[in-house]
């Protein structure tokens, strides 16, 4: 066989082919620029349009597979599902809700951000809140991929439209870092609680496949639905003054700092599943809810706190802080469900799209259905 090398004649040859196609092309498909363009974007996969849409193909036209949403309709056309942990549940903020306390409780309150955020938008398929005090990101994956009936990710629908998730402090062993920082001897257990640094570090970088695993996961079942990944609160002021019980000036900064950093890792892991989503045109979305100053002014060290303050059990293992400690007392649940209120009306800066078809077949009674 003759290969078409360098060279005028290799040059003309290739061009001559390019004519021809050009021509089989014009005689296949309708002599418009559209037809064009979108024939050579399927047989040469250049020349398409973002999101691989055919040429032509307006976003949200009626010949897209996708119907274009503002904020608040792709929030609510759908159900609310509030996952996470106990920042999510509510623990803390009191006014549980029936049947959530006790030792295994997940302590969920009628005050937590979900609660108030489902009373602030009519979702057209209700409301289903699932988060539970002490529950892992791993957690949620395991108990998922056993087809445990009280599974978290296993609440998600077809027609969840809103899915709030804040999660990964436990992974990072919050409560921990907090006991060993704060039961100790100040004079004699110097630098006990900043010693903690490369351990808390290698659980956040462990937790990254976690949180990936998780998002894809919701995004799975859910493709449609506004994913709100909801960061932490700093606990103490920006420029602590004085000691808090026995932790140091040196030790409120490394724990806010500690905070900060596990926030950016995971307003990374959104921003980047949400380009994703953007780049192929898809449906849905993955945002980051950021509550890191939610509480400002009104930190655990504050008259007016927003955050249980330190809460010791003297159990018969050894003192212990309390699961409530330093968790969002109900002032501190509203602030962060301000938060996410403006993030489902402002959206991800972004158009956002559900599937034509989902959003038809999400009817009165396959909402319920879907829900239960």
């Amino acid at each position: 066989m003759r290969r078409l090398g360098g060279g005028r004649r290799g040059v003309l040859l290739v061009a001559a082919a390019a004519v021809s196609l050009l021509l089989v092309l014009a005689l296949a498909v309708p002599v418009t620029r559209d037809g064009l363009a979108g024939a050579w974007c399927s047989l040469t996969g250049s020349g398409c349009a973002p999101g691989g849409l055919l040429p032509g193909r307006e976003p949200g036209s009626e010949d897209d597979w996708r119907l274009a949403m503002d904020p608040v309709e792709a929030a609510t056309w759908g159900h609310y599902l509030a996952l996470g942990d106990s920042y999510s549940s509510g623990d803390g903020a009191g006014s549980y809700l029936p049947g959530t306390t006790g030792g295994d409780g997940c302590y969920r309150s009628a005050d937590a951000y979900p609660s108030r955020t489902s009373e602030s938008f009519d979702f057209a398929g209700g409301f289903g809140f699932v988060a539970c005090s002490k529950h892992k990101g791993a957690q949620l994956l395991e108990e998922a991929g056993d087809g445990d009936e009280d599974a978290q990710l296993g609440a998600i629908g077809e027609y969840t439209s809103l899915v709030s998730l804040g999660i990964g402090g436990n992974d990072l062993g919050f409560t921990p870092v907090l006991r060993t920082c704060m039961v100790r001897m100040p004079l004699v257990s110097g630098g006990v609680c900043q010693g903690q640094e490369e351990d808390v570090d290698r659980r956040m970088r462990a937790f990254d496949d976690t949180l990936d695993a998780i998002i894809a996961e919701v995004r799975d079942r859910a493709p449609d639905a506004r994913l709100l990944l909801v960061g932490y609160p700093r606990l103490f002021p920006e420029e602590p003054s004085g000691m808090y019980y026995t932790l140091t000036v040196e030790d409120q900064a490394w724990l806010n700092g500690k905070v900060r950093a596990f926030n950016d890792r995971l307003r990374a892991a959104a921003q980047e599943a949400d380009k994703e989503i953007a780049e192929e045109g898809d449906v849905g979305s993955v945002e980051f809810v950021d509550v890191y100053t939610a509480l400002a002014g009104h930190e655990v060290t504050a008259e007016d706190s927003w955050l249980n303050g330190v809460v010791l059990e003297d159990l018969t293992d050894g003192i212990q802080v309390h699961r409530s400690s330093f968790h969002p007392t109900a002032a501190g649940q509203r602030a962060f469900a301000e938060r996410l209120g403006a993030r489902v009306e402002e959206g991800p800066g972004r158009e956002l799209y559900v599937s034509r078809d989902t959003v038809d077949a999400a009817g009165p009674e396959a909402l319920a259905r879907d829900l239960d």
